[in-house]
This record gives C-alpha cells, sequence and structure tokens, in this order.
C-alpha cells in the first residue's frame, strides 16, 4: 500500500549529499526528527515526493531516486546544504491535518512573484491547470495549501508566519522552482467522467 502524507511539514531537514549513481541518485538527508524511528524500507516525504528509506541512524537517512523522480521533481536541482521539507506518512490513527497528498508529484511550477503579507503567485503547466480551483488544496514542496486565487496559468498561496517559519517556502523566492501535486480526487473524478459518456 503506498504511503499517506497530510502536506503537514514534520521540520525542515538539510541535504547531506546526492550522489550519481547512473540510472538513479542517492540522496541523503538530516532530519532528526524523522530519522529517530525510521527504519529500512519506510518512507518519507522530501519536498513532497514520497521515497523509500534504504538507510537510516545519527539522525540522516539515505534513499535512492529513480531518473524519472528526478526529471519529473526538483530533486535533481538539491545540493548539500539545501533545505528541505520533511514528512513522515500518516498513521491510521493519526490526525488529517491538511488533505491527503500521495508524495506523487504532478509535476513543477516556478514562482512568479510575491507581494507584501505572502501572496506568492506561482505558475501551473497547462496539462495540470483544470485540476485546480480557487479554494481548493495543493501541495507545495509537500506543503497542503489553499489556493486563494486563480489565473489561466497561474494560482496564488496566502502564506500565514507559522508556514513561512516551518517549510522551505518561507525562503523561495521568484524564478525558483517547486514541486507540485494537484488533488487526486479531482484526477480520479476526471476519469470516471471520462468514462461514463465514452460510447
Amino acid at each position: 500500500m503506498d504511503a499517506v502524507f497530510t502536506g503537514i511539514v514534520e521540520e525542515l531537514g538539510e541535504v547531506v549529499a546526492l550522489e550519481n549513481l547512473g540510472p538513479a541518485a542517492r540522496l541523503t538527508v538530516r532530519g532528526p526528527l524523522v530519522t529517530q524511528d525510521a527504519a529500512t524500507g519506510d518512507s518519507i516525504a522530501i519536498n513532497g515526493v514520497c521515497l523509500t528509506v534504504t538507510q537510516a541512524g545519527d539522525g540522516a537517512f539515505s534513499a535512492d531516486v529513480m531518473r524519472e523522480t528526478l526529471g519529473r521533481s526538483t530533486l535533481g536541482s538539491l545540493a548539500p546544504g539545501s533545505a528541505v521539507n520533511l514528512e513522515r506518512p500518516l498513521r491510521p490513527a493519526g490526525r488529517l491535518g491538511g488533505h491527503i497528498v500521495q508524495g506523487h508529484v504532478d509535476g513543477t511550477g516556478t514562482i512568479l512573484r510575491r507581494d507584501p503579507w505572502d501572496v506568492v503567485r506561482i505558475s501551473v503547466p497547462p496539462g495540470l491547470a483544470r485540476y485546480v480551483i480557487e479554494k481548493g488544496s495543493i501541495a507545495v514542496d509537500g506543503v497542503s495549501l489553499t489556493i486563494s486565487a486563480l489565473g489561466p496559468d497561474w494560482f496564488e498561496l496566502s502564506l500565514i508566519p507559522e508556514t513561512l517559519a516551518r517549510t522551505t517556502l518561507g525562503r523561495k523566492q521568484p524564478g525558483e522552482t517547486v514541486n507540485l501535486e494537484v488533488d487526486m480526487i479531482a484526477k480520479y473524478v476526471e476519469r470516471l467522467m471520462g468514462e461514463a459518456v465514452r460510447p
């Protein structure tokens, strides 16, 4: 069964290394909180990307990242010292504080501008725009957020001080790229409706 996340970041981690392994890469991240009970085979979301722990210890963990994931997300642009959002999967008895996030990045967007009071405008790729609605949920670098405004190829978020302090979104500037995961319910509805109207 796939891991399920809530988009509520638990810890700001730090990249220790990103090693090129040919068809994949190995990412090592320092995160004392998320690694305190981590074991090989566990899932941890890094900037919204669900990865499998291959090694853990001394407050850090490693995970292998396939080329498909590197190409679809921003993980390939990380370097030692990069800050990353970390979240462990939701436990069955846990609270769903954000929305259901799978850790399967749908694409990337670019921060277009930041206004005073931390209204952030982000571009959305044409193929994902149909899944984005005003007041709907979206995961940006793994952070569950509510869309406050919407244009044909962009959306805006109003970020509160808590989000800015606890996630990488407080550091991101115009021109930087972020991982996007749209609400999976919208994708399922589209698929089901498409099959229902076929002859």
